[in-house]
């Protein structure tokens, strides 16, 4: 699963993280994903997933300085189900390993990185979480580029590999065609119709559906069995968040 959670905004009113955070981690535990890729999620948000899910922990780091400080593109895994082998974080920018701005951003982007191993099969799995600049359309594509420079260095082109993130970008863009001449679309290669609305960005407008599809789970040697964007909504009929939660069931 993929969720931007829509970082904790004082001024997002009847939206605000204080009034849905108990109902985001209803949802988190009803589908219980054995993996989950998070976006914009600060500290605090980060430490109420953690003490609130059932059986999960995390890995990742603040954008802003590398610990604590701004927005995580945290991993948060089952620990029952996956073995953390080795993880990592990269700034996408020209200087991956330390605290910076690349190309065009608006501000410091990261991806979080994690090579994981299936409890009960015993296989391996490469799993890179990242949400792309908003503004710089220079960066996005050299985001894409830089996810696919670190899959070719740590040659693992014939294992199995996820990317998934809030990549800012429509399917029809110069990243998305960047990362799809090597991995599938999970939307595009589900053996089952996808499920709930197309679009995974619903701004709070709770009055109809999202149309634009910005977050994606890109797969490399895994089948995908069924894609959903999850279209729950708050017991107030509002969006637990202004992205979708997208849901894939894979198969090794």
């Amino acid at each position: 699963m993929t969720f931007n959670l829509r970082y904790s905004n004082a001024y997002d009113g009847d939206n605000r993280w204080a009034l849905r955070k108990a109902e985001v981690v209803d949802l988190i535990n009803r589908y219980h994903p054995d993996v989950l890729g998070v976006q914009e999620a600060l500290y605090a948000q980060i430490e109420y997933l953690d003490s609130n899910l059932q059986g999960y922990t995390y890995i990742g780091v603040g954008r802003d300085d590398g610990a604590k400080a701004g927005e995580f593109a945290a991993i948060v895994y089952d620990t029952a189900k996956i073995e953390l082998l080795y993880w990592e974080n990269y700034w996408l920018s020209p200087f991956p390993d330390q605290v910076s701005v690349g190309w065009d951003a608006a501000m410091p982007r990261v991806v979080t990185y994690a090579q994981f191993r299936d409890r009960k099969s015993g296989k391996q799995f490469h799993v890179f979480n990242a949400h792309f600049d908003h503004r710089g359309e220079e960066a996005r594509l050299q985001s894409a580029q830089f996810i696919l420079a670190q899959i070719e260095k740590f040659k693992i082109q014939e294992e199995r590999i996820i990317v998934m993130g809030d990549l800012n970008a429509e399917p029809d863009s110069p990243p998305l065609d960047v990362l799809k001449a090597l991995l599938k679309d999970s939307f595009e290669a589900s053996r089952k119709d996808p499920q709930g609305p197309i679009g995974t960005f619903n701004g709070f407008q709770s009055e109809s559906d999202p149309t634009k599809r910005i977050d994606y789970i890109l797969v490399l040697n895994l089948k995908v069995k069924s894609y959903q964007c999850i279209d729950d909504r708050r017991s107030n009929d509002l969006w637990p968040s202004d992205h979708m939660p997208v849901l894939v069931q894979l198969k090794n």
